[in-house]
């Protein structure tokens, strides 16, 4: 077991199996040194989505649970990225996470729910899970998901 699989274990976060695309792309590509992940959702262990993190943010959904779904999102892009190269431990840099947060038209906290994913990448990767990121409010999400996280990374 590598050393980010290692964090990963001592965190109690278990990879799940990566999803499959819901459309016509590809969950990654990856271009040399650079891996773009798709966006993925707030999918749990069991690859579906629990109820409180289906609906809007902010209408139905509070803050902490979607920045709970945020951190899922990320544990999602962090099982693409293994499907794509094999090893945690070759990420040279996270280099930019983007949320999608399906938001109510009057909630103002993204940056809060998005900090569940960004916080997770420093906790899985340390520094190198330190990362450029933008946050957008959206009026829906594939499936109803509250958040859709995307991620670019640097390996080796």
């Amino acid at each position: 077991m590598g050393r980010t699989e290692q964090r990963l274990a001592e965190l109690g976060v278990t990879l799940p199996a990566p999803a499959a695309p819901l459309a016509n792309y590809t969950p990654f590509v990856r271009s040399g040194s650079l891996v773009i992940i798709s966006g993925q959702l707030c999918l749990g262990p069991d690859g579906a989505l629990a109820p409180e993190h289906r609906g809007k943010v902010g209408a139905g959904v509070s803050a902490g649970d979607a920045r709970a779904a945020a951190r899922l999102c990320a544990i999602n892009v962090l099982a693409q990225l293994r499907a794509c190269i094999g090893d945690l431990d070759l990420v040279v840099r996270c280099l930019r996470l983007g949320g999608f947060i399906n938001a109510a038209p009057d909630f103002d906290g993204l940056a809060g729910v998005m900090n569940g994913a960004s916080d997770f990448m420093v906790e899985a990767l340390g520094d190198a899970g330190r990362h450029a990121r933008s946050t957008v409010g959206v009026a829906s999400l594939p499936l109803g998901a509250a958040v859709e996280v995307e991620g670019m990374f640097e390996v080796r």
